[in-house]
């Protein structure tokens, strides 16, 4: 796993919650990140604020260059709806805890997958659920993307419910996650 912050005391708290867990190497910016990130690693923790390239640019190139892995965003920056379009696998809100984080990264990466539509599903209601905590519901009731984004959600689980014998057990873990600031 690769762990990306231009704070190095940061990447290095997050490195040693997932120690016994997870292998890590950490990046302490963008630019190293995209020297380093590849096939190799299973999951990118990334911040999403770094001067030297932003984690939203840093994240775009990742997924535009071929990176399938896991890329869960962790930052302070609050989210806005322009996060529905970003290719990210999870968003977390700092400060993360050792419990939230290796709970987030237990979802993505430990169970397999037998359907790519869950982690389509995984994806969109992590979106959602952070967009629900953090802004106006006035203000997502506007958004077209969000309500196209909400749809789809729906119909992803009206599926997969038929679909997978677990799936509520599945969510039920997946929502336990705390993507927001309290």
């Amino acid at each position: 796993m690769l762990i990306v912050d231009d704070e190095p005391a940061v990447a290095d708290t997050q490195a040693a919650r997932l120690a016994g867990h997870y292998e890590t190497e950490t990046v302490y910016g963008g630019e190293a990140a995209l020297d380093r990130a590849g096939p190799s690693f299973d999951a990118v923790l990334l911040d999403r604020r770094m001067p030297d390239v932003h984690g939203d640019d840093v994240l775009d190139r990742l997924r535009k260059r071929g990176y399938e892995g896991v890329v869960v965003m962790i930052t302070a920056v609050d989210p806005e709806l322009n996060i529905l379009e970003m290719g990210f696998d999870d968003y977390l809100c700092k400060p993360v805890d050792r419990e939230t984080l290796l709970a987030t990264l237990d979802q993505h990466l430990s169970q397999p997958r037998e359907d790519d539509r869950l982690d389509e599903y995984f994806q969109i209601t992590a979106k959602l659920a952070v967009l629900e905590a953090e802004k106006p519901s006035r203000q997502l009731e506007d958004s077209s993307e969000y309500q196209a984004l909400r749809d789809r959600a729906d119909e992803l689980q009206a599926g997969l419910r038929d679909a997978i014998d677990d799936f509520e057990r599945i969510v039920d873990a997946h929502e336990s996650i705390r993507r927001e600031n309290d």
